[in-house]
């Protein structure tokens, strides 16, 4: 078993993969749209998916917000270098939510940006 790919419903496709591949360097993998279902899937990631596991994005069509809830945490990417990687997402106009520093309690060095729907996505010093 392997983990394949994790799901995040989103309000504007265009905008998302926007964010996923322009501002956190992810690729297009493949894309799907359903339209007598009324929904269009984008797959991003920084791998193929025979080897890597994926983001999908998927719009419902009509559906521009939806409520994350309290359950949700975060998607975690590993970066070399995480106060670059904020500096980074901040100069390709994405929100920073957490500047880099260790983590409460330990040594490993964190930060956190947010995807245009809300989404957090942790960035891991390596």
């Amino acid at each position: 078993m392997r983990l394949l790919h994790t799901m995040l419903r989103v309000g504007d496709l265009a905008r998302s993969v926007d964010f996923y591949t322009n501002v956190l360097g992810m690729r297009v993998l493949r894309t799907t749209d359903r339209p007598d279902q009324k929904y269009s899937l984008a797959f991003v990631g920084y791998g193929d998916e025979r080897e890597h596991a994926v983001l999908e994005l998927t719009y419902n069509y009509g559906v521009e917000r939806y409520e994350l809830g309290t359950a949700y945490g975060h998607v975690a990417i590993e970066v070399d270098d995480a106060k670059a990687a904020c500096e980074a997402v901040r100069a390709k106009g994405g929100k920073v939510t957490r500047e880099a520093g260790p983590v409460k309690g330990g040594t490993t060095v964190i930060a956190f940006v947010e995807d245009p729907d809300g989404y957090k996505i942790e960035l891991i010093q390596r």
